[in-house]
C-alpha cells in the first residue's frame, strides 16, 4: 500500500492535494472551500498548503488567510443557525443523551466563559461545531464569539499550515514533506486525544449535574 492510499483512507479531501500545485488562486479557493464546513477532515490538504508555501509555490500569508478566515466564516454561519433555530437543535440533541449534556454544559458555560471558552471549546473533538451551536441558542452576542472564534481559527490555522510548511523546509520531495507534517500532525492529535479523554468524564459529570441541577 502506498502513502497516497493511506492518506485517501484518512482524509477524503486528499485527492485534491495534486490540484494545489500551480493552480494559482484556485488553489486558495479549494482551501477555503474544504474549510468553511465543520466535521470535514482536510488535514492533508493544510499540509501541502503550508508545504508549497515553504517551498515558494504558494504564498503563506494567503494561505493563512485562506483557511483562517475561511474558518471564521463557518464558525458565524454556525453560530447564526444556533441563533435562529435554537430550541429546534435543542430539542434534537437533547435526544441523544450525552450529546444532549455536552450541548447544556456548552450553553451554559459560554455565557461565565466568554470568549476564553470560545478558544478553548475549538479544540474539543466536535468543537467546533458544539461551541457555534451552543453560543448562538444560549443567546450569546455575535460580536463577542467572532473575536474569540478569530482568535482560535488563528491558533489552528497556524498549527495545521505550519507542520505542513516545517515539513516543506526539511525536504525538497513532496511525499515526504506531506508525510512528515501529517506524522507531526498524528502525533500532536494524539497527545491531544490522550488529554481530552481524561477530561471527558469530568465535563460530562459536570453537565449531568448542571441538568439535574
Amino acid at each position: 500500500m502506498d502513502f497516497a492510499t493511506l492518506v485517501s483512507w484518512v482524509d477524503i479531501t486528499s485527492g485534491l492535494t495534486n490540484r494545489l500545485a500551480g493552480a494559482a488562486c484556485w488553489a486558495y479557493a479549494i482551501l477555503a472551500i474544504t474549510t468553511l464546513p465543520p466535521l470535514l477532515p482536510n488535514a492533508a490538504l493544510l499540509i501541502t498548503g503550508g508545504m508549497l508555501a515553504a517551498r515558494g509555490e504558494m504564498s503563506l500569508t494567503l494561505v493563512l488567510l485562506s483557511v483562517a478566515g475561511s474558518a471564521l466564516l463557518g464558525d458565524l454561519l454556525i453560530h447564526r443557525f444556533g441563533w435562529s433555530a435554537g430550541e429546534t437543535v435543542r430539542r434534537r440533541v437533547s435526544a441523544r443523551k450525552r450529546q444532549g449534556e455536552l450541548f447544556d454544559w456548552a450553553s451554559g458555560r459560554i455565557q461565565r466563559g466568554g470568549i476564553p471558552f470560545v478558544v478553548g471549546v475549538r479544540f474539543l473533538p466536535s468543537g467546533r461545531l458544539l461551541g457555534g451551536l451552543a453560543a448562538g441558542a444560549a443567546g450569546y452576542p455575535a460580536r463577542k464569539f467572532a473575536i474569540g472564534a478569530a482568535l482560535a481559527e488563528a491558533v489552528w490555522a497556524a498549527y495545521s499550515v505550519g507542520v505542513g510548511y516545517f515539513g516543506g523546509a526539511l525536504s525538497d520531495d513532496p511525499v515526504v514533506s506531506v508525510a512528515i507534517g501529517l506524522g507531526l500532525s498524528l502525533a500532536v492529535g494524539g497527545v491531544a486525544w490522550c488529554a481530552q479523554r481524561r477530561t471527558a468524564v469530568p465535563v460530562v459529570r459536570e453537565a449531568s449535574a448542571s441538568k439535574e441541577a
